[in-house]
């Protein structure tokens, strides 16, 4: 039992994670209208940014704050990039530039930065030390802000997607787009400030991923992109609350089946779940496309 409490705990913790990427994905494909593949890469690519910042400052507080800035600032060069494809309505054309994008950013880590190794991060940044512990259960200083921080993220977006202006622009933009035009909503705006906070969720999970395994290497984006596209099929392409419930399930099968059962079969995992729901549930188990 003391086992399965604390692997329940570590699931959360990865759940809150894999929360964050799937809904800035989501937020992305609704209102900006892009299958972004590179979104994982765009938070691998801060994880770098983010050691070579701490490296050369020693500084946590600002390292992690050019990390943030960093994600953000890619994540709005790519809204320059993909808005004239948006216009066209070039969807495929928009797939096929993010993978383009995702395989310039791996080649960069695999080649250019840090000589093409993994990078690590110190202990003083991952917050390994024991927070409190009973018998075979603890729990560290860093899943403790992990699931803290990715608690609040959720909050706070549920908060502006439900209960703001904003929100209700977005909710319009991803069910409605042609009468979102004709009321005279800014899709512009709205897309810029959806990039723009998927930027800001891709760097707070670079930092909680950077936290939770201590490393980075080029095929962890690849990794993190299966893991993604997992859940959103999972869950209904574009449905931001039901990518939430997507990530919990995935991060606690994968858990519990690291923990029981021998080898490594993470990614086998996520592939079953895409199988399932493309067999039985091609729309998703949520539906497809809810805000």
């Amino acid at each position: 039992m003391e086992v399965f409490a604390s692997q329940l705990l570590n699931a959360v913790v990865l759940g809150g994670i894999y929360g964050l990427l799937v809904t800035g994905f989501n937020l992305i494909l609704v209102v900006g209208g892009v299958f972004h593949a590179a979104y994982p890469h765009t938070v691998v690519m801060s994880m770098y940014i983010c050691w070579i910042a701490l490296n050369q400052t020693g500084n946590t507080p600002l390292a992690v704050a050019v990390a943030i800035g960093s994600a953000i600032g890619m994540s709005l060069i790519s809204e320059v990039i993909f808005r004239p494809l948006v216009k066209r309505g070039a969807m495929v054309m928009s797939f096929v530039a993010a993978l383009g994008m995702s395989m310039l950013f791996t080649d960069m880590m695999a080649r250019q930065l840090n000589k093409g190794l993994a990078i690590g991060f110190p202990t003083s940044f991952t917050g390994t030390g024991t927070l409190w512990s009973h018998g075979l259960t603890s729990i560290t200083n860093g899943q403790v802000i992990t699931l803290i921080g990715c608690v609040a993220a959720v909050v706070v977006f549920l908060w502006l997607v439900y209960r703001t202006k904003y929100g209700r622009a977005f909710r319009v933009i991803a069910q409605q787009p042609v009468i979102a035009r004709i009321l005279g909503v800014p899709i512009t705006r709205s897309a810029v400030l959806s990039w723009s906070i998927a930027g800001l969720m891709a760097g707070i999970s670079a930092i909680f991923l950077a936290m939770g395994l201590g490393w980075a290497s080029s095929q962890l984006a690849g990794t993190l992109w299966i893991k993604v596209l997992a859940i959103s099929l999972f869950a209904g392409l574009g449905n931001l609350v039901g990518g939430l419930y997507g990530a919990l399930i995935l991060a606690f099968a994968e858990i519990m089946v690291l923990s029981y059962v021998p080898g490594d079969w993470s990614t086998a995992i996520a592939f079953v779940m895409i199988i399932i729901v493309v067999v039985f549930r091609p729309r998703g188990l949520f539906g497809v496309r809810i805000a």
